[in-house]
């Protein structure tokens, strides 16, 4: 696109085309609708959307001026561009926008919002994506003190899923207000649906730009997860002294082994086991057992085809007992094989009512 854009910047010796066939010699911007029309014509996806608005007028100007060209003609035009885009060694978005869009994830957050801002520009692209990617209850915080109308026409742009749950945390009578509201949105004008999402989208320009993608209750608890668990209940009891509040919310961010019956589904547990280790999970169920974890090492082997039960059963008791560290890091590597799979979407882990 950059390139059909530069091709037409340039002038050469124009000719007046309106109503007449074209040929040569013509003027750079001529040569560039040539090649826009003939990369539509072929099923091409040009996103002419992102150019700046003068150029699209400029295009849609020329295009409707020009009416055929003559073989001769498009050789020599596709010839030339084809000349041009091979004498390019390197090309550069151009300006900080671009650049930035080109350093997206390669360089830290932190300077890009800086550069951001010392440019005084605003991040491209459809502002309506930016709020899509947002949840519930971030985009009720936006809306919250938004008219009834500019959050009907915040709903009517979400996906219908994400809507619902939108709706939901609104308070009744105000979420029936937006409702009713809906019914009213056909006569808004698509301009003013941008300026709604441009103004929405420039509070998230706004918001500092945060160290920690996660909050402090979940780093905490990811790091408990791993801590051994006289580290862990050591660690509980301090905050519970310290602060309850916070201690209780890194309770529920806690997921041990101790929580298998509770918070993972029983039809989960062969696909789960698939992707532990046969000595691992020996290790794991015998050492839940000196533990006081009977409840979860049945939860398992309830859960599971009866031969196999029958055989780590065996194995259990065959293993004795195990070394507190070794049956740490084994109900370790169960956990982290649940974890992952939840990550990836495989699994999903029950609620507690509390949560």
């Amino acid at each position: 696109m950059n390139q059909v854009v530069a091709f037409g910047k340039q002038q050469s010796p124009a000719v007046s085309a309106a109503g007449h066939n074209v040929r040569l010699p013509l003027s750079r911007r001529a040569k560039a609708a040539i090649v826009v029309r003939l990369l539509l014509n072929e099923g091409a996806d040009i996103p002419l959307e992102e150019l700046p608005d003068d150029l699209q007028a400029c295009l849609g100007q020329q295009m409707g001026a020009m009416r055929t060209v003559d073989r001769e003609t498009l050789a020599a035009v596709i010839d030339e561009f084809a000349q041009e885009l091979d004498s390019i060694g390197l090309s550069f978005p151009g300006g900080i926008v671009g650049a930035l869009s080109a350093l997206d994830g390669k360089i830290s957050r932190q300077t890009a919002e800086r550069l951001r801002r010392e440019a005084g520009v605003r991040e491209l692209g459809d502002p309506w994506d930016r709020l899509r990617a947002l949840d519930a209850a971030e985009l009720v915080q936006m809306i919250e003190n938004e008219s009834v109308e500019v959050a009907a026409v915040v709903l009517s742009k979400l996906k219908v899923s994400l809507a619902a749950k939108l709706l939901g945390l609104i308070p009744g009578p105000k979420a029936r207000q937006i409702t009713y509201a809906v019914s009213l949105t056909n006569s808004v004008t698509p301009e003013a649906v941008e300026r709604i999402g441009l103004s929405l989208a420039s509070q998230l320009d706004n918001v500092p730009v945060r160290a920690f993608d996660d909050g402090p209750v979940e780093r905490v608890g990811a790091i408990l997860n791993s801590s051994t668990s006289l580290t862990r209940d050591d660690m509980l009891t301090g905050l519970d002294e310290t602060d309850q509040g916070f201690a209780d919310a890194v309770r529920k961010a806690i997921f041990t082994f101790g929580n298998i019956p509770a918070r993972v589904d029983a039809r989960d547990i062969p696909r789960i086991l698939r992707g532990v280790d046969q000595d691992e999970l020996v290790v794991a169920l015998a050492g839940a057992v000196q533990a006081g974890l009977t409840a979860v090492t049945t939860f398992i082997l309830e859960n599971m085809s009866g031969r196999m039960a029958d055989q780590l059963r065996e194995a259990i008791d065959e293993a004795g007992t195990v070394k507190l560290a070794d049956a740490e890091n084994a109900m370790s590597g169960v956990i982290a094989v649940i974890r992952q799979m939840e990550s990836d979407g495989d699994l999903r882990l029950i609620e507690t009512e509390d949560e």
